[in-house]
């Protein structure tokens, strides 16, 4: 009997000695680094997720009960090369080689879902980021949490607003994956359902598709007000580069990702030259105090504004778990995801919850349509979230000098 007291005291005190010996937190992601989503990615999510952990750092690091102390995060990033395949192998590298403590979530929609299915197969918690789709919330799949707002709320957003200013009729083209494809089929019903024409509607092969001419031209010959995509950041910079220099131009432009970022897309051009243009989105400084926080700390580390869609949602979901791991007192993922799935805290986009179906609330959305003006991403949705009342039609791209 003094034996085996002895030998559950050795137990117990190695238990404590392993505990107290972790030193911090491991958090992997597999991110283009190269490939053609890159460069968006970074400036619309990646110094999201550098920021937050320099931050988190800056405290200590994350308190974890387990261990009696805080634990500083390290974010251990490979390059998934912009491939969703990559991508997959990657995150089974992390969690099954590398054992890091959680996982954070690549860019891009398809991407997104299926790093889904991986965490959900291996029960790592997964937080959602740049992307979303309506085919996810049809999986049961327990360990992810969908952060960003997308076609299931901002197609109805759209459509409100159309109606609104008066758009009569619309073309609308996407990408031909997930996104696209999703986009699509609920811009089209809400248009409709609002008595807006569409004349056109096409598909085109994503990342492959250089010249978009003979789409303006197409739906300039159809004679719409709208001219709507639902496409990727280097592909609304192509489309606007090419209406500018076909001088075609739409009473209403929107492109569903790109316009929000200040860097790729309005300072590319000039704030005069994309007056009016629309996108998915929003948010921006006037949306909250947390919001104005935001900003400030993002030009403080970086030198420039942050993207005013994902940022805010991302760095707030961040803050959410964060919390959620400090409540859960541990590093376990079942007991976290639990916290994660049933809290409320506050975060920079302010209250922060999610809801039976592991989405982020509706009501936390700061914005659905953001729309360029003046060199503001302003919100235009209509409702109490709205900081602008939307700009219709659309200013003629400036003459060339």
């Amino acid at each position: 009997m003094k034996r085996l007291a002895l030998f559950l005291v050795f137990i117990w005190s190695l238990f404590a000695f392993l505990a107290q010996a972790k030193e911090k937190l491991v958090i992997g992601q597999a991110w283009p680094l190269t490939g053609p989503l890159a460069g968006a990615a970074r400036l619309s999510a990646g110094t999201t997720y550098e920021m937050w952990v320099k931050e988190v750092n800056k405290k200590g690091g994350i308190y974890v009960k387990q261990y009696g102390k805080r634990l500083p995060v390290e974010l251990k990033v490979y390059d998934n090369e912009s491939d969703i395949g990559k991508t997959v192998r990657l995150l089974e590298k992390l969690i099954l080689e590398d054992k890091v403590d959680f996982v954070l979530p690549p860019w891009g929609t398809a991407w997104l879902y299926a790093a889904a299915n991986v965490c959900n197969k291996y029960g790592y918690v997964l937080i959602g980021g740049a992307g979303g789709a309506t085919k996810l919330k049809e999986l049961t799949l327990p360990y992810f949490f969908q952060v960003l707002n997308f076609a299931e709320t901002q197609g109805p957003a759209l459509a409100q607003i159309f109606k609104e200013v008066g758009v009569k009729s619309a073309a609308i083209y996407y990408r031909s994956d997930l996104h696209g494809l999703e986009y699509a089929g609920i811009l089209a019903p809400y248009f409709k359902q609002l008595g807006i024409q569409i004349k056109v509607i096409k598909g085109f092969p994503p990342d492959v598709v250089k010249d978009f001419t003979p789409f303006l031209k197409e739906a300039s010959a159809a004679g719409v007000d709208a001219f709507v995509v639902a496409c990727y950041p280097h592909e609304s910079v192509a489309i606007t580069e090419q209406a500018i220099g076909s001088n075609i131009n739409f009473n209403a432009i929107w492109f569903s990702v790109g316009p929000y970022d200040p860097v790729v897309y309005r300072d590319t051009f000039g704030s005069n030259v994309v007056e009016g243009v629309m996108g998915g989105g929003a948010w921006n400084a006037k949306s909250s105090p947390g919001a104005a926080e935001l900003v400030k700390k993002h030009k403080e580390y970086f030198g420039v504004e942050p993207a005013y869609w994902g940022t805010l949602y991302f760095y707030s979901s961040l803050e959410h778990f964060q919390q959620a791991i400090e409540k859960a007192g541990t590093l376990d993922q079942k007991a976290v995801r639990d916290v994660l799935a049933k809290s409320k805290f506050n975060t920079s986009l302010g209250p922060y919850w999610y809801d039976e179906r592991q989405i982020l609330a509706k009501e936390c959305h700061p914005g659905q349509i953001g729309q360029w003006q003046k060199g503001i991403f302003e919100v235009i949705d209509t409702g109490p979230k709205r900081t602008a009342p939307p700009v219709y039609p659309k200013p003629n791209w400036p003459k060339k000098k």
